[in-house]
Parts: C-alpha cells; structure tokens; sequence
C-alpha cells in the first residue's frame, strides 16, 4: 500500500497585516497608512484587527517578484491606450455636455484624458510602492481638473460622475483584451483588473472633490462669494 505524500498546504487567502507586512517588506505602521489612504483594500474583523487580500498584497510587491509580465513589453503602450479611446464608441458618446462644448474646452479635458491613461498604465507597471503613488497622485491631479473643468461649465455632478464612469471602461476593456492577447492566466487577469478598478475609484473620487471644490468657489445661483 503506498502512502500519499503530503499535499502543498492551500495558502488562505486573507493576512494578517504582519504576514502581509513580512511579504512586502515595510512597516505595519506604512502598511495602515496605505490602508487608510485607499492604496490597498482591507476589511476590519470584530476584534478589530485588519485582513488584507493576499492578491491585493502581492499586487504591491515589483512586477518581477509578483510574476506577472510587465505591460509595456507586452505592448500596452499609452499610444494603444489611445488608439482604443478613439475606437471605441462608448467613449465617443460618452456624455452629450462634452459633444456640446467648445474646442478650447474639450482640448485640456483630452489632455487630461491622456494623462490620466499614461498614469494609470504606469501604475500598474509600477516596480515599488513609492512608484505607485507617484502615478495615483499624478492621476488624481488630472482627474480633479476634469472635475473642475466640469463645475465651471455648470455641468452637474451627477453628470459628471457619469461621464468619468464611461471614461474608465475603454481601458478597463482594453487590459482584459491585452491579457487575452497575450494569454494571462486567470489570476494575473483578475488581479490586473482589481488593481486598475481600485485605482479608478480613488481618481473617481478626486474627481468628485475637484468639482465640488469648483461648485463652492462660485456659490449657489445668485449669490456672490466674498
């Protein structure tokens, strides 16, 4: 009778925040800021304690560490990115108030489009945590200007909000088929799209402060600020 070798233990898929801290090498101290600020999920337990998806977590380590390919040698350049905004007609109808302003309006709304695209196609290639910041923050600085551009064309927030929804699509679209092309496992695919769609609400987010930052300067109809 032959006795089965021991299996491979299934690895859970919640961490604690030391394990998680052990495996990316900071402090639990840097591992709570980033916490807090949206950087990486974690949901609270009842005794308190946070549990961070070891996904999540292994999304943070560099791109050679965590395996998957990075995506500009995969040709997922920001000129792709580009091209499949201009294909794709979602985009192109996103919301009626943009087909309704003018050129010197719509320009600096395409550019900070594109930065916003370039920035998170950076994000996601990031080699450290720092890197990742740097391409959040660069994002989000773009995404509050559109926010602001919006309010001061009197555009509403709900439209806004819907317009920026619509924005995320095309690229979101555009990395699941750049994994298809390139035959991305189903773990690699999945974690891709979980690290750009929590990114896109954090830029989501600077966007809605953007505009009501706007909305506040100028004031309600018929009132003049100080």
């Amino acid at each position: 009778m032959t006795t089965p070798g021991p299996r491979n233990p299934v690895r859970p898929e919640w961490m604690s925040i030391h394990e998680a801290c052990a495996l990316i090498g900071v402090s639990p101290a840097t591992l709570r800021r980033w916490s807090d600020a949206g950087t990486i999920r974690a949901f609270t337990t009842p005794g308190g304690h946070r549990r961070f998806s070891r996904a999540a977590v292994s999304g943070l380590l560099p791109t050679a560490r965590r395996g998957r390919p990075n995506l500009e040698r995969l040709g997922e350049t920001p000129a792709r990115m580009a091209r499949a905004y201009r294909r794709d007609l979602a985009y192109a109808e996103c919301a009626a108030w943009i087909g309704e302003l003018g050129e010197e309006d719509r320009e600096p709304l395409r550019e900070h489009g594109r930065l916003i695209a370039a920035s998170m196609l950076g994000l996601l290639d990031a080699a450290t945590p720092g890197a990742r910041e740097a391409s959040v923050a660069a994002a989000e600085a773009a995404s509050a200007e559109c926010g602001r551009i919006a309010a001061s064309r009197g555009v509403a927030m709900r439209d806004t909000i819907e317009a920026f929804l619509r924005f995320r699509m095309p690229f979101l679209r555009e990395l699941a088929g750049c994994a298809r092309r390139v035959g991305l496992d189903t773990t690699d695919t999945a974690t891709l799209l979980e690290e750009a769609t929590a990114a896109f609400d954090r830029l989501l987010r600077a966007a809605m402060d953007g505009h009501a930052s706007a909305t506040a300067s100028v004031g309600p109809p018929g009132v003049i600020p100080e």
